[in-house]
């Protein structure tokens, strides 16, 4: 069997496999304001059942999840499954405009999806404005054996940690303030571990998340990235980790004394308990990669590790962290990671339908006639010179299933265009069903000015292999020799150093019309976005219609 064959599964031996031991995992999250005390400001922020962050879903390999989504708050709703590959739901995928409608205020969606073929650590959040900053958590798929389908030993206990970002201003505000000024949103106000700012903050009473562990046992830790805008260091004073998967995809046991991650991504680390019984912190800290003077978070998030038996008026050891712009650590965590193969794992597809370059950056543009706080430039983002718009009347994926005339055009660029300027456009990539795609990500300098940064770039719908990364400019006639077509990291969400490149490859087994776009919020609305557009594959492999209470725009 051909490489690219052997990864293709066909999806309704897939969903029916699923299927016969499946359970049924509900929930019904009621999104709307909460009073919280935070900061020593009080403050209303929009949550899904009064729980910041929260609700948690856990679920196994080939069980169907249920979420019935009631929008109590003032804002248009979606709600993404960050990761999970929406094999034929790709209505459910939760993307503002792509691929649904937002849910208006006062009404509601059930989302349904299959889980196939994946376990790990993934997670769901908001994909509608800032309102991701308060609306996620967790989504936690084991095994269907349990913890015995674990490629290492089972752990004595896991622990979700969940880094996120807190902004004093209602988030909605920060982001209408962004597009007024055309500079993106003002900083944060605070990093949070669970929610909580921790104790290294000016204010004594912020919360500090703070978990019980054994002495001499194993945990295993999934960590996720949903802040906002920023790349994180974390590390556990007197710890180390052994990584061994990264957006539930399992790699090769890696040791380190520090995790490095990128909004979007999720890592899981296995922790053994053998210090001497006391108290120590964890701390998450900004990784600034920014080649420019910006101003940035610099402040530490805290929680605690408390063994059992300590005394609570033990002191708590703080660990080391990394400067911030320690790139030499960043690098070396991110490119040290390889995939765990496995027998009867997908292998890399060696044969390719299609070959593309996606250059992408910023640059200053006009300010736009409703920018009326903008001075002098707004910033613009694009791929390949395309400036994503989002459309206004249908998502893209109900123009697609519908044939809606002039909604989007079909020409995204295979490579990037001579010309000066990025344009405004709604543009997709066509894709037929089971094509082979690999993509050299390619970060362009934005100018002296702006200076470049590294793009967590996420992809919908796929995991992807990651086969090579560089800094500079991509040059295939030495780049194609360092490919890892044995283990690569297989990845859903993929940092791209500021100035250089990363080639990853897929196969489209998923008809849909599929997002990919910079994890950065702040470059979103600017542009930074693109579309693959998959066709319908022979049967089964169909995007059905859409649910009936599928929500429509207004």
């Amino acid at each position: 069997m051909e490489p690219a064959a052997a990864m293709i599964v066909p999806l309704v031996l897939a969903l029916c496999t699923a299927m016969a031991s499946a359970a049924v995992v509900e929930h019904t999250f009621n999104v709307g304001g909460m009073n919280i005390s935070q900061f020593c400001i009080n403050s209303t922020i929009y949550t899904a059942n009064e729980q910041l962050p929260g609700p948690t879903i856990e679920a196994s390999e080939g069980d169907t999840v249920v979420v019935h989504v009631v929008n109590n708050s003032p804002y248009p709703l979606s709600v993404h499954w960050h990761g999970i590959f929406q094999l034929l739901s790709g209505w459910a995928d939760g993307v503002h405009m792509i691929t649904d409608c937002p849910i208006q205020p006062s009404g509601n969606f059930t989302y349904q999806f299959n889980i196939t073929g994946q376990e790990g650590t993934l997670w769901w959040h908001a994909h509608s404005s800032l309102l991701r900053a308060t609306i996620y958590d967790a989504l936690i798929i084991k095994p269907r054996n349990g913890t015995a389908g674990y490629p290492f030993p089972a752990p004595y206990g896991e622990i979700p940690i969940i880094f996120g970002e807190w902004w004093n201003k209602n988030v909605n505000d920060v982001e209408i303030d962004a597009h007024l000024t055309g500079l993106g949103p003002a900083i944060s106000d605070a990093l949070t571990i669970n929610g909580m700012p921790g104790d290294q903050t000016p204010c004594q009473a912020a919360g500090v998340y703070e978990v019980e562990v054994a002495s001499n046992q194993t945990y295993l830790l999934r960590i996720i990235n949903a802040a906002v805008n920023v790349e994180l260091f974390f590390k556990v004073a007197g710890h180390n980790f052994t990584v061994v998967a990264v957006d539930a995809s399992y790699t090769d046991p890696y040791a380190t004394d520090v995790i490095v991650i990128a909004p979007g991504q999720t890592v899981d680390a296995l922790m053994n308990t053998s210090a001497p019984p006391g108290l120590y912190y964890m701390a998450a800290t900004v990784f600034e990669s920014k080649t420019v003077s910006f101003p940035f978070n610099n402040g530490t998030a805290t929680g605690i590790f408390k063994y059992e038996g300590a005394p609570n008026d033990t002191a708590a050891s703080m660990p080391a962290m990394p400067a911030h712009t320690d790139v030499v650590t960043a690098g070396t965590f991110y490119w040290s990671l390889t995939g765990l193969v496995r027998p009867g794992d997908t292998t890399v597809p060696t044969a390719m339908n299609h070959s593309m370059v996606v250059e992408f950056g910023m640059e200053q543009g006009p300010c736009a006639p409703d920018q009326t706080r903008c001075q002098g430039f707004a910033l613009v983002a694009s791929m390949n010179r395309r400036s994503f718009q989002f459309p206004k009347n249908a998502s893209l994926l109900e123009a697609m299933y519908d044939a809606l005339p002039g909604m989007y055009s079909q020409d995204f660029p295979s490579s990037p265009p001579p010309v000066p300027l990025a344009t405004k456009a709604t543009s997709v990539k066509n894709v037929t069903y089971n094509d082979v795609v690999e993509v050299v990500l390619q970060s362009t300098t934005y100018s002296r000015v702006l200076g470049t940064e590294n793009h967590p770039i996420h992809l919908h719908g796929f995991n992807f292999f990651v086969l090579a990364e560089g800094l500079g400019r991509f040059d295939p006639g030495t780049a194609e020799s360092v490919y890892n077509l044995v283990n690569p990291l297989v990845r859903n969400t993929v940092v791209v150093p500021g100035g250089g490149w990363t080639v990853i490859r897929f196969t489209a087994n998923n008809p849909g019309m599929w997002f990919m776009h910079c994890h950065l919020d702040a470059h979103l609305p600017l542009g930074l976005a693109m579309v693959f557009q998959v066709l319908d594959g022979p049967a089964p492999n169909l995007l059905p219609p859409p649910p009936l209470d599928y929500p429509i725009c207004y």
